[in-house]
């Protein structure tokens, strides 16, 4: 059987992931397999390629999954930071992180259930192979999100108190969610979709290569209703197709260079006006390409939870 440890740590990295820890740093738990409802009073470690299932723990201190490993945990609290490394995942339900959540470039996901974190961070790819996800359910993010890579859905009453920045992602997806600050979608690979939800800040969508969809009755996606844009909405250099349905926006819609041009409904209302290209630029770009309707990503973050749940039983309890 494989020897679990506590080990104390007087300086270096661990796994590429942490700063170089003081000499009089505190013990810092390897966890591989399952664990209970127990303290664990110092940093937390999952060792590369292992996986950890915990429920019901407190973690007084750091929490660190490297390379390839898995974290999986249910009504735990965490008091300080959690960071993953390359192929690393981690999955929380109802659960409380204090600090921020990073994952690493090439990092395979962050799954966040009826959870609350500090800020959240996806590194770009990279010259990585792994796309990494972020997927939020009825989640409380106290900070911003900032993502540079791969899929992004916030969903069912998620709620960023601070802004959300997507860049060079493969798609940012908001749904019947909150975010207190500016919405930011650049360079998406396959668009975005903002259904159901209230932004309180400035929205931005530029150089997306993909669809923009505020609002139903759009090619991506299935929507009940539009938005609230608390600020001004803009929407430009869009490739993919760009419409507009059912929001209200309490600020200015500024709708120019997309290809084709923008799909404005009438039901939307807007406090301060539309800015839109002239008559003959929009009729230079009536053709719309075919958008391909968004399918259920969920399925890998459920098919690894699966995964590293059955590896850390069938590794027994760990020593915390």
């Amino acid at each position: 059987m494989r020897k679990r440890l506590s080990l104390v740590v007087a300086a270096g990295v661990l796994a590429g992931l942490t700063p170089a820890v003081p000499a009089s740093a505190a013990l810092v738990t390897h966890c591989i397999g399952t664990g209970g409802a127990v303290t664990v009073p110092n940093d937390l470690y999952v060792p590369a390629g292992e996986s950890c299932s915990l429920t019901g723990t407190i973690v007084t201190g750091n929490v660190s999954v490297a390379a390839g490993g898995n974290l999986v945990v249910a009504g735990g609290k965490f008091s300080g930071d959690v960071r993953i490394a390359g192929n690393g995942y981690f999955d929380a339900s109802d659960t409380e992180v204090t600090g921020p959540v990073v994952l690493a470039a090439g990092g395979y996901g962050v799954y966040l259930r009826d959870a609350a974190t500090g800020a959240v961070t996806v590194r770009a790819k990279g010259a990585t192979t792994v796309d990494s996800f972020l997927f939020t359910e009825s989640a409380t993010v106290t900070g911003s999100v900032n993502v540079q890579a791969g899929e992004v859905r916030l969903d069912k009453n998620t709620s960023v108190t601070g802004n959300v920045t997507s860049t060079g992602t493969y798609y940012t997806d908001v749904h019947d969610s909150f975010v207190d600050g500016t919405l930011s979608v650049l360079n998406s690979g396959t668009g975005s979709v903002v259904c159901g939800s209230s932004i309180r800040g400035k929205a931005t969508f530029a150089g997306n290569l993909g669809a923009v969809q505020l609002g139903p009755n759009g090619p991506l996606d299935s929507c009940a209703s539009g938005g609230f844009w608390g600020k001004d909405v803009s929407v430009t250099s869009t490739t993919g197709g760009v419409t507009i349905d059912d929001n209200i926006i309490d600020g200015a819609l500024t709708a120019t260079g997309n290809t084709p041009a923008a799909q404005i409904a009438d039901n939307n209302r807007i406090r301060r006006g539309v800015v839109t290209d002239p008559p003959a630029a929009a009729a230079r770009s009536a053709a719309r390409p075919a958008a391909q309707p968004r399918t259920d990503d969920t399925a890998k973050a459920d098919e690894r939870r699966t995964d590293a749940v059955q590896e850390a039983v069938a590794a027994g309890p760990a020593d915390l």
